[in-house]
């Protein structure tokens, strides 16, 4: 049996979010969020490119597989990656397995044109007789763990009736659906009743597919009762983690307290938001600081200087910087 078996019902996904869920951000989350009475969730990692995994020489499969790491307290552990090529995916499969993954999911509904171009994401959709050729050779190389996939309902237009049967057919462990199409990537409301029209056709075709349903999910409420409207099995959070690494955790004082500009709340946020950038500048060197300029934004906001905060925290070059400018702006605000 697989974790997707055991996962308490409904199953909740923390979505892998290219330059935003890295490992530095996912410990954190794990950290804040997997905590007694908290609401249990699987973790997907960053997508990861199969094609440069087999193909990348040394110093730039050393990159790659930086998105792949992660610690015990993020498992359930899902690698995903996306590709064309099915004997890379194999070897893509191979790999995850002798890492220590939970399981591995393939995206195939990522809306951007660099991906597109490879003929992968959201491009599979187009090919359904090669995304089939890809499912099955990570299943190859997987070894027994569990093979998912990511999609949307399709890819100029809603394909859902055509595109779902044809992954349903691959005997995935898990699909997930985000509700919207390629060409519409997040301009419109997500349409949730496309995923129970997905619950539907799994159902009619007699699988043992779950059926998670992807977007607009605001919180984890949020998320029950979309589930609970569709038939769905699940449903994968993406933006609501930003600025909220205790999206999972219970609802506690903390979370309640935003809401009325506590000052220890506050106070706490900026802290982890510290701890969250000395982490990123420990684990991934690598990486361009300016990344972690989108999470300022979405842990200061909504209370009285924090536009202010904002901007100091833009000029900063470093963790060293960020943990001064915090420090200084708490002095001046108790």
């Amino acid at each position: 049996m697989s974790f997707w078996d055991t996962s308490e019902r409904p199953i909740f996904v923390l979505a892998p979010m290219a330059d935003v869920t890295d490992a530095a951000f996912r410990r954190i989350i794990a950290k804040y969020s997997k905590v007694p009475g908290g609401t249990p969730y699987i973790t997907w990692t960053e997508f990861v490119s199969a094609d440069g995994l087999a193909r990348a020489p040394e110093a730039g499969k050393k990159k790659l597989l930086a998105d792949l790491m992660y610690t015990d307290a993020e498992r359930p552990i899902v690698a995903q990656f996306f590709g064309s090529n099915p004997q890379n995916m194999e070897y893509a499969a191979r790999l995850a397995v002798e890492l220590g993954f939970d399981g591995i999911d393939l995206n195939m509904g990522c809306p951007v044109d660099a991906i597109l171009h490879q003929g992968t994401g959201a491009a599979h959709i187009h090919n359904p007789v090669l995304a089939q050729e890809v499912i099955a050779a990570a299943k190859r190389g997987a070894n027994g763990l569990p093979v998912s996939v990511k999609t949307r309902l399709g890819y100029n237009k809603d394909e859902l009736e055509e595109w779902l049967p044809r992954l349903l057919e691959t005997e995935l462990a898990a699909i997930t659906i985000h509700a919207r199409t390629r060409k519409e990537m997040s301009l419109v409301p997500a349409r949730w009743d496309r995923i129970a029209r997905a619950v539907e056709i799994r159902n009619e075709m007699q699988s043992g597919t779950l059926i998670l349903g992807n977007g607009d999910l605001i919180d984890v409420a949020d998320a029950r009762m979309k589930v609970t409207e569709t038939g769905a099995d699940g449903a994968m959070l993406g933006r609501a983690i930003f600025g909220n690494p205790w999206l999972f955790a219970p609802q506690t004082t903390f979370q309640h307290s935003q809401e009325c500009e506590n000052v220890v709340a506050k106070e706490e946020k900026l802290r982890v938001m510290v701890e969250h950038t000395q982490l990123f500048e420990e684990l991934l060197p690598h990486k361009s600081f300016m990344l972690m300029k989108k999470h300022y934004k979405a842990y200061v906001h909504g209370f009285e200087g924090a536009a202010e905060l904002r901007a100091e925290l833009m000029l900063a070059a470093d963790a060293r910087a960020i943990s001064e400018t915090v420090d200084k702006w708490l002095a001046a605000h108790r």
